[in-house]
């Protein structure tokens, strides 16, 4: 068996399993937002039981849209607040953060424990070598109410990295030259698994960036492995990481990938930087490095949006938030931001948008006509100094 193999097998309370099996895993915790939470908790009442399975696992963020932007997101908070307070259940409802980053900083579970969470992006957690599976809302009542989860093991995928990445090329990119191999379905339903001695030059928070993005492959489980090749796996795809370079995914696909350098000229006139994907720590520091002698092009709006509150007060506590809007960017509140498409920064069919986002299907951050492309921390600060989307480095080649 492999990692992810071994890891449903314990969780299963089984020696082994093999792909195509059903089995039922124990739930470590359980995690939904203030879109799928309200869906949750109306499908948890149904079920006629009287407490969650375990108060302590079950954590609920409001994220997506605080402050509120509409009555129905006010609404949304209010039955959050109630059931949390009905069961005794963890919420996060002031602004604390991105879900993702959230239950990384305060919940974070060990490697091959079990996360089931009502987004599609709960993969992230894989980052840390979680086995983070999405769900939907029914599902996730259910998994509050016995603390458990029925599934099929899944075919595993490894992609064994080698080689050391080239100077401002991350994560992102890593999963972008991804995406442009195997398109928005060529893992579905599958688990993939990260392992390779390349993998230990890459940081937590990059592994998280990685993993992210898997469920825009399809991928059921997104994990990094140990550096070993894995046994027991369907195929093993080599990655060499000296090979890849910026990268960007062009509208309207996460899956329409091409280098940064092939994309000059396009004129660009909003910048975001945050989200699950990237609004780390890690990635703010990359905008920074650029926005210390540089300012924001008069024709970009940059938006900065930290993903939890200990990612903003580390920034404020450097410095950083002053050198960002003495640049010209806008630091906003921890969260989601215009990300999933509700509020704080939408596009218009006038707009070229640069965001370290995850998603750029139509309609994803405003207008169906926008036009979204999702690039790496490095990238977008870059383009939103220039104006016009640009391979990072070339700001600091230029001064050099």
């Amino acid at each position: 068996m492999n990692f992810v193999e071994r890891s449903l097998a314990e969780a299963a309370g089984l020696l082994t399993v093999t792909v195509g099996q059903d089995v039922r895993c124990r739930v470590d915790l359980a995690l939904s937002h203030d879109v799928t939470a309200p869906i949750a908790i109306q499908q948890f009442e149904q079920i006629g039981v009287d407490r969650v399975f375990d108060p302590a696992k079950v954590v609920l963020v409001i994220d997506h849209i605080f402050p509120a932007a509409t009555v129905q997101a006010r609404t949304s908070h209010w039955i959050m607040k109630d059931f949390a307070a009905k069961y005794g259940v963890t919420l996060y409802s002031k602004s604390e953060g991105v879900c993702h980053q959230l239950i990384s900083e305060r919940h974070r579970l060990q490697p091959g424990q079990i996360l089931v969470g009502a987004d599609s992006h709960t993969c992230t957690a894989g980052g840390y070598g979680v086995i983070a599976i999405p769900v939907g809302s029914t599902e996730l009542a259910a998994a509050m109410a016995t603390g458990t989860i029925d599934l099929e093991v899944p075919e595993t995928i490894e992609v064994f990295m080698t080689g050391e990445l080239r100077p401002y090329v991350s994560g992102k990119d890593i999963v972008l030259s991804l995406m442009r191999q195997f398109g928005v379905d060529g893992l579905t339903d599958k688990a993939v698994l990260f392992t390779g001695p390349g993998i230990a030059q890459l940081p937590v928070e990059e592994r998280m960036t990685v993993c992210n993005m898997g469920i825009e492959m399809g991928a059921m489980i997104a994990c990094f492995g140990g550096e070993a090749k894995e046994e027991g796996v369907a195929a093993s795809i080599p990655l060499d990481l000296t090979q890849i370079e910026p990268m960007a995914a062009c509208p309207f696909s996460p899956a329409n990938v091409r280098p940064v350098a092939e994309l000059g000229d396009i004129a660009v006139t909003q910048v975001v930087v945050g989200s699950c994907t990237n609004g780390r720590l890690n990635d703010m520091e990359k905008v920074v490095n650029v926005l210390r002698s540089h300012k924001v092009h008069p024709d970009v709006n940059c938006l900065i949006i930290p993903a939890s509150k200990q990612v903003l007060d580390a920034m404020e506590e450097r410095g950083w938030t002053k050198i960002l809007r003495d640049a010209g960017a806008v630091v906003a509140n921890p969260g989601c931001g215009p990300c999933f498409g509700a509020h704080q920064g939408l596009g218009t069919e006038r707009d070229t948008i640069v965001t370290t986002t995850n998603r750029n299907f139509p309609g994803r951050m405003g207008h169906r006509a926008a036009k979204l492309y999702l690039a790496s921390p490095a990238t977008a600060a870059e383009s939103a100094v220039v104006g016009k989307i640009t391979t990072p480095g070339t700001l600091q080649r230029e001064v050099g």
